[in-house]
């Protein structure tokens, strides 16, 4: 047995600990959407491609619906950064006016 769940993080993004997925998973969420929802794993920057198998093997392991064992994986989604409005508009195009001359 697992001591101190509380100091192991399975999303680190978000830092959601193995109590916390363990504690989801006894109230209920049997889908790796259901465990996104209670605790927020899997919806921070990487958007899941460290801690969504592990949490998938969780929900595997801790099942008790027999007929979860068919049910469809939820689509990655790819990694997201911020962008700064700086970022943007440096790779904007500017307008020049009829003259030619680069408009302010």
């Amino acid at each position: 047995m697992i001591e101190n769940k509380e100091n192991i993080y399975i999303c680190r993004c978000e830092e959601v600990t193995l109590a916390e997925i363990e504690e989801a998973i006894a109230q209920g969420a049997k889908t790796l959407t259901a465990v996104k929802v209670r605790t927020g794993a899997g919806m921070g920057v990487c958007q899941g491609m460290t801690c969504r198998r592990n949490i998938e093997r969780m929900l595997r392991e801790g099942k008790a619906d027999p007929s979860l064992a068919c049910q469809k994986h939820s689509p990655y989604r790819f990694p997201v950064r911020t962008v700064g409005i700086g970022e943007l508009a440096a790779d904007a195009p500017t307008e020049q006016k009829e003259d030619g001359h680069e408009e302010s």
